[in-house]
C-alpha cells in the first residue's frame, strides 16, 4: 500500500475531502497517511477526522500525525502539498491592506497581482526545502501541489528540484460543471478539451457528441441569462470567443479591465466582489470551532466523493487504470506559443507511468497574448525568488496588468518595498 503524506493538513475540510476520495478505492483503503502541519491543535482535529473517514468508508487506513515535515515524508510514495505561509494573518492581510494605502484594490490577491507575487515569495521558499528534504527521504515521490499561486510555485519547483512535480486544480472540471447549467446540457454528456496557465485556461472545445456547444454558451449572453456573479468571464468570452476556466472575482485581477479606482462604474457593471478573500477568510476563521466541535464529536462524518484529480492520480498510479486529468506541469513543447520553461495546464493521461502531458500546439493568437501579460509576471517573481534578486520583484509589479493599470512606476517601487517589510521574515532576504 503507498504512503501518502499530506503537508498542510491542518486544513481540515480540504484534508477531509482528500482522504475521503482516497479511502474510497479498495485499492487504497490500507494507504499509509501521514498527517503533517506546524498546528499541533489542527494537525489533532485533522487526525481524528482521517479516522473517521476511514471508517465512514470501511478503510483500514494507518494514520501517523507530524509535526515534523521530514519525518511524515520519510519514504512517502505521494506528497501533496496544501500550506499557506503566512497565514490569513499576517499574510493575506497584509497583501490586501498596504496595497489598499496607494489606492490598489484586490479580490482574491493569491494567484497574480501583487497579493499574488508576494504570496510567492513567502511560498517559493518553504517549498523548495521541502524539495530538498524529498530528494533525501523521498527521491521517487510525486510532488502533488494544491497551494497558489499554482503556475509561480510549480514553475519554481520544476526549474529548483528534481522532484517530480504536478499541480492540482478544479477550476477546469468546475467550471465545465458551472456551464453545463447555465445551457441546460447535463455535464455527463459535454466533452471538452482545455489549455492555458492555472486560472486562465480556455475552452478550446466545449461540445456534445461532435456538436459545438459555444453556441449555446453565447445564447446566454444574447439572452441576458448571465449570472451576476460571473458577469466578468462571459464579457471576455465575447471579447476573445473562448471561455477561461477561473472564476470572475480571480479574472477582474488578472487584466486591467475591471478594477479602476477611476471607473468604480466598472467595478458596479461587473459585480467585482472587492475584498472577497478576506470576507471567505473572516468566515473560515469564524467557522473553525464550530467545525471542530462537530468533527471531534462521537457523531459519523458523512464522506462525499469530491471532483479533485488528486485521488485519481494516486489511484492510477498504483493500479495502472488510465484516466485523463487536468495537470499544471512544465511547458517544454506542449504549448508552442507559450515559453517552454513556463508552468502550463494541459490534459493528462495518468497511469503506472505516472503523469503524461498531452501536447497541444498553438493556442489562438489573442489567448496566447493574454496569457503572456501573467507569464511575465510568473517568470520575473519565480527569478526573483530563485537567485535573491530584489530588481526582479519590481519587474514583475510593473508588469502585472492590473497593478501597472492603477499605479505610477515610484508608486509601484515603493509599495513593493512596504509589502517586503511589512512581511519581515517570512520573506527572505533580498538583495
Amino acid at each position: 500500500m503507498p504512503k501518502i503524506a499530506m503537508i498542510g493538513a491542518g486544513s481540515t475540510v480540504f484534508a477531509k475531502n482528500l482522504l475521503g476520495d482516497i479511502l474510497s478505492f479498495p485499492e487504497l483503503k490500507d494507504s499509509h497517511i501521514a498527517l503533517m502541519d506546524i498546528d499541533s491543535e489542527r494537525l489533532r482535529t485533522s487526525e481524528i477526522v482521517a479516522h473517521k473517514v476511514g471508517a465512514a468508508v470501511g478503510a483500514c487506513p494507518t494514520i501517523t500525525a507530524h509535526t515534523d515535515r521530514r519525518a511524515a515524508m520519510e519514504g512517502a510514495d505521494y506528497v501533496i502539498n496544501m500550506i499557506q505561509v503566512g497565514g490569513y494573518k499576517p499574510g493575506t492581510e497584509i497583501d490586501f491592506e498596504v496595497p489598499k494605502k496607494y489606492g490598489l484594490r484586490q479580490t482574491i490577491a493569491d494567484t497574480l497581482g501583487i497579493g499574488g507575487i508576494m504570496r510567492a515569495l513567502r511560498t517559493i521558499p518553504v517549498m523548495l526545502d521541502m524539495a530538498r528534504d524529498m530528494e533525501e527521504v523521498c527521491p521517487n515521490t510525486l510532488f502533488i501541489n494544491y497551494t497558489n499561486p499554482m503556475a509561480m510555485l510549480c514553475w519554481a519547483m520544476n526549474a529548483g528540484t528534481k522532484i517530480k512535480t504536478v499541480g492540482l486544480c478544479h477550476s477546469v472540471q468546475g467550471t465545465a460543471m458551472q456551464l453545463s447549467e447555465d445551457i441546460g446540457v447535463p455535464l455527463e454528456e459535454i466533452n471538452y478539451f482545455c489549455a492555458g496557465i492555472n486560472h486562465m485556461a480556455f475552452y478550446l472545445r466545449f461540445e456534445r457528441n461532435g456538436e459545438d456547444l459555444y453556441p449555446l454558451i453565447r445564447k446566454v449572453v444574447e439572452e441576458g441569462r448571465v449570472p451576476d456573479w460571473n458577469r466578468v468571464r462571459y464579457e471576455m468570452l465575447m471579447r476573445l470567443g473562448y471561455f477561461v476556466t477561473e472564476s470572475s472575482e480571480h479574472f477582474a485581477e488578472y487584466c486591467p479591465y475591471f478594477i479602476r479606482r477611476d471607473r468604480p462604474d466598472l467595478i458596479e457593471r461587473f459585480n467585482v466582489p472587492l475584498d472577497e478573500y478576506i470576507r471567505r477568510c473572516i468566515g473560515q476563521i469564524e467557522g473553525w470551532h464550530r467545525m471542530k466541535a462537530h468533527f471531534e464529536s462521537d457523531e459519523p462524518i458523512e464522506v462525499h466523493r469530491s471532483h479533485e484529480y488528486g485521488s485519481l492520480i494516486i489511484h492510477s498510479m498504483e493500479t495502472n487504470i488510465p484516466r485523463v486529468i487536468y495537470g499544471n506541469v512544465r511547458n517544454g513543447h506542449l504549448i508552442t506559443n507559450l515559453p517552454e520553461d513556463c508552468c502550463v495546464e494541459v490534459p493528462c493521461l495518468v497511469d503506472k507511468n505516472g503523469v503524461q502531458p498531452t501536447p497541444v500546439g498553438a493556442l489562438p493568437k489573442q489567448l496566447a497574448g493574454i496569457i503572456m501579460t501573467n507569464v511575465n509576471v510568473q517568470s520575473l517573481t519565480v527569478e526573483a525568488a530563485l537567485t535573491g534578486r530584489r530588481e526582479h520583484v519590481y519587474h514583475a509589479a510593473m508588469l502585472d496588468p492590473h497593478t501597472a493599470a492603477e499605479l505610477t512606476l515610484d508608486e509601484i517601487w515603493s509599495l513593493v518595498d512596504d509589502l517586503i517589510a511589512a512581511h519581515g521574515d517570512y520573506i527572505p532576504p533580498l538583495h
